[in-house]
């Protein structure tokens, strides 16, 4: 494990917040911000139900941010149209998460919420 159990927890904290000032003012059914953590990193996601059935869920991931333990960093990463991963710059990197939640919800470059 990349992730000490004392940094998960400070992160799912983290994670739980940005989550539920989000979801505020949204109905539930229509759509729900959530996250999960997969090693070392953290995905943000958008959960809608289908178009089609709205009894299924489909999950959009949103923002990934990926934890560097030799370097300390967390780094924020953002999903371009080729479906590739590209480094959000400037200032995508930093020794704390919350700093780069605050870049994914202003979104001043239009990377995560469109």
């Amino acid at each position: 494990m990349t992730i000490s159990e004392f940094e998960l927890f400070k992160v799912a904290k983290l994670a739980k917040n940005f989550c539920a000032n989000k979801n505020k003012n949204i109905p539930r059914e229509l759509l729900f911000i959530d996250y999960k953590m997969e090693q070392q990193n953290l995905f943000l996601l958008e959960v809608r139900p289908l178009w089609d059935n709205p009894t299924k869920k489909t999950e959009t991931v949103i923002a990934k941010f990926t934890y560097v333990k030799k370097d300390k960093v967390w780094k924020l990463y953002w999903l371009r149209q080729n479906m590739k991963w590209q480094q959000y710059l400037p200032g995508g990197i930093n020794q704390h998460l919350e700093p780069l939640l605050n870049i994914v919800n202003e979104d001043l470059q239009g990377c995560f919420w469109g």
